[in-house]
């Protein structure tokens, strides 16, 4: 196991990860920043992640690992010694930190860290295996009680976690993915109506209608599967 050359000054980089990564560790802190996916990592044995909700401190020296089974997008900010950096701490980002409108400042966020809220353990949200079930039976009933009940969650908890995760709520979330692949399914030369029963519309029209609003198939490539 061998360890990285101490920085400088604080910096960021956005890194993508996908896949398992083995046993490592750093001279120096880093705080990962989730922006898309969940990245889990195993910390001297303890068990944790970050998602698009959460960020965490990953101390100097502390062994740790990563897995990312369908991918995940995270900030990482390599970080000089500074307060607040000794222990492993799990918290909330603030908002800015995930506006890509914004120039990231890392030394500017080493300043504001000690002031970000720590998460106490909850249960998770597992975004990416919401979309798998949603995306293998897109006609079913995915309504925000049933997508609550796979995470073991009140519809109450759930609601403003996933939209805290994904930035949408849950009925335009799902809708998004079943007009995902309404139109995968349509350039693939299935019928409009097919294709409606296939991904829960009730009818060709209304499937129509909300693929035309929402800008992903045009009215030519509709009018060719009638």
């Amino acid at each position: 196991m061998q360890l990285a050359a101490n920085p400088i000054i604080t910096t960021a980089s956005m890194r993508h990860y996908a896949g398992e990564y083995g046993v490592h560790s750093h001279s120096h802190a880093q705080v990962l920043v989730g922006r898309c996916g969940r990245l889990e990592l195993e910390l001297d044995g303890r068990a944790t992640y970050v998602d698009a909700a959460s960020a965490l401190i990953l101390p100097a020296g502390v062994a740790h690992s990563y897995l990312a089974q369908r991918g995940a997008s995270v900030l990482v900010i390599d970080a000089a010694t500074c307060d607040g950096l000794e222990r492993y701490r799990r918290f909330a980002p603030p908002p800015h930190w995930r506006d890509p409108r914004r120039a990231f400042d890392p030394i500017g966020a080493m300043g504001e860290l000690l002031c970000a809220p720590t998460l106490l353990p909850r249960r998770p949200i597992n975004v990416e295996a919401l979309a798998a079930a949603v995306d293998a039976t897109p006609h079913a009933d995915w309504s925000s009680a049933r997508l609550a009940a796979l995470c073991s969650l009140s519809v109450q908890r759930f609601h403003p976690r996933f939209v805290e995760l994904t930035g949408h709520t849950p009925g335009a979330w799902v809708r998004m993915r079943r007009l995902a692949a309404a139109s995968r399914l349509l350039r693939q030369g299935r019928s409009l109506e097919a294709t409606a029963l296939q991904v829960g519309y009730a009818s060709a029209s209304a499937l129509g209608v909300a693929l035309r609003r929402d800008g992903a198939v045009s009215a030519r490539e509709l009018r060719s599967r009638h």
